[in-house]
């Protein structure tokens, strides 16, 4: 008896067919099982895609439509703009001469004197220059804090305020030895800014005045080494200030540039990447800001963020499958909206355009790095993503790398819950460990 080799192979083929089908649809339905079944889940809103790009199709939908409170995933979009409006290099500052004076502006670069950044060439350029110093302010008054911001945060480390020419990241840096109640203060210009308050709360070291730069500080001895960093408030005058005392030279403010003064010169600081890193790493929301006000200014005259999203959105992110209700650029703002499916085609996005080295150098890495480090442990980190947070919020999109090798893109958002965050991180790591094993 014969035996038909060709029956034989396509008997074979879909047999092989029939498992691989079988076994897709068994990871889905654990997955679906997963969300159904899960308590964290009962409360609050949840969403969640899973995406093949070699594919170009989607693996699993939950709520994925649906519209959610994106907190620091917003930065996604920032980096985005970064990308695409941005160069290699971040313009640190704009000048022009004008006899023996040299008159320079802002171009919103976060860089200067920044503690968390490579040192800006800004610096030596001001000390170098022996001209009469000038900084000339925008004439659009860029609003300190953004749109649906919590004005109470004022006085918290990640609600810096944004301006044209940040200096030291526009914040002050308390550091609290064990039996000192007097702090280290940098940069020491505010030293002579202190009242002691015996009343503030007991886990608030520093409280600044809302409306001024007097920092109380509470007469307390602590046992242990404490750091507080607190926003100042920022004006042309005090950054003078800052520089004159920084410089070692006088600066002072001008509000109109002399008609005789040379053509605009752009100067640049740090490269683009050393600043994409550190927001999405750490999530640094100062930095997220700073850098849709420095796209504004490669695009206009004006450093404003909504000239850079609306940029975005009619020229790079049209074909969204949902319009996107964005207004800020780190996410601190309630009014930010946007819906897991949207967040895949933006990641796609990002990934068709930044090698996959890079790109996963700069995001926080599962157990290993920035706001995942203690997270999704493996012993071959499988998640590289950007983490969000707000109160009762909290979305995680990025890529997974599959035990297969495969590369998915995932958006995990999560809004209105009442459960504890540890729980829901929990039941969010399970999910994403299922991904791992089984696709």
């Amino acid at each position: 008896m014969k035996i038909n080799k060709i029956n034989l192979k396509s008997n074979f083929i879909y047999l092989l067919l029939g498992i691989l089908l079988h076994s897709s649809c068994s990871s889905t339905k654990e997955l679906e099982t997963a969300f159904n079944e899960a308590e964290v889940f009962e409360q609050g809103y949840h969403g969640f895609a899973l995406y093949d790009p070699e594919k170009q199709e989607m693996v699993y939908e939950h709520n994925s439509e649906k519209y959610f409170t994106p907190a620091s995933n917003t930065k996604l979009f920032t980096f985005y703009t970064g990308l695409k409006l941005l160069g290699d290099s971040i313009p640190g500052l704009k000048y022009a001469v004008s006899n023996d004076s040299l008159i320079f502006w802002g171009t919103g670069d976060p860089s200067f004197l920044n503690p968390d950044l490579p040192d800006s060439k800004i610096l030596e350029f001001l000390k170098s220059r022996q001209e009469k110093l000038f900084y000339m302010p925008p004439k659009y008054e860029i609003p300190h804090f953004g749109s649906g911001w919590a004005w109470n945060d004022y006085n918290a480390y990640y609600s810096v305020e944004k301006s044209a020419f940040p200096i030291y990241a526009n914040r002050v840096e308390f550091e609290f030895t064990p039996g000192n109640p007097n702090p280290k203060i940098h940069p020491s210009y505010f030293e002579n800014s202190i009242e002691k308050d015996s009343l503030l709360d007991h886990f608030q070291m520093v409280k600044r005045d809302i409306d001024s730069n007097i920092f109380s500080i509470k007469n307390f001895e602590r046992d242990e080494p404490y750091t507080q960093q607190v926003p100042f408030k920022h004006s042309p005058e005090l950054l003078a200030e800052l520089l004159s005392d920084t410089l070692k030279k006088a600066v002072k403010v001008i509000r109109e540039k002399p008609k005789q003064a040379s053509v605009d010169i752009k100067l640049y600081s740090v490269f683009s990447d050393s600043i994409y890193k550190r927001m999405l790493e750490v999530s640094d929301n100062f930095i997220a800001e700073q850098i849709l006000l420095l796209a504004a200014g490669e695009i206009s005259d004006t450093l404003k963020s909504e000239i850079a999203i609306k940029e975005m959105k009619e020229r790079y992110l049209k074909d969204l499958p949902d319009d996107p209700k964005w207004v800020d650029g780190s996410g601190l703002s309630r009014y930010n909206l946007f819906t897991p499916r949207t967040m895949i085609r933006l990641l796609e996005k990002i990934k068709n355009e930044v090698p996959q080295e890079r790109l996963f150098n700069l995001l926080a890495t599962g157990g290993k790095s920035g706001t995942l480090k203690n997270s999704y442990k493996a012993v071959e980190p499988y998640i590289f993503a950007k983490t969000g947070t707000l109160r009762n919020n909290h979305s995680l999109s990025g890529y997974l790398k599959a035990k297969s090798g495969k590369i998915f893109i995932f958006s995990f958002m999560n809004s209105n819950y009442t459960v504890t965050s540890s729980n829901l991180r929990f039941e969010m790591q399970r999910i994403m460990r299922m991904v791992y094993e089984n696709y």
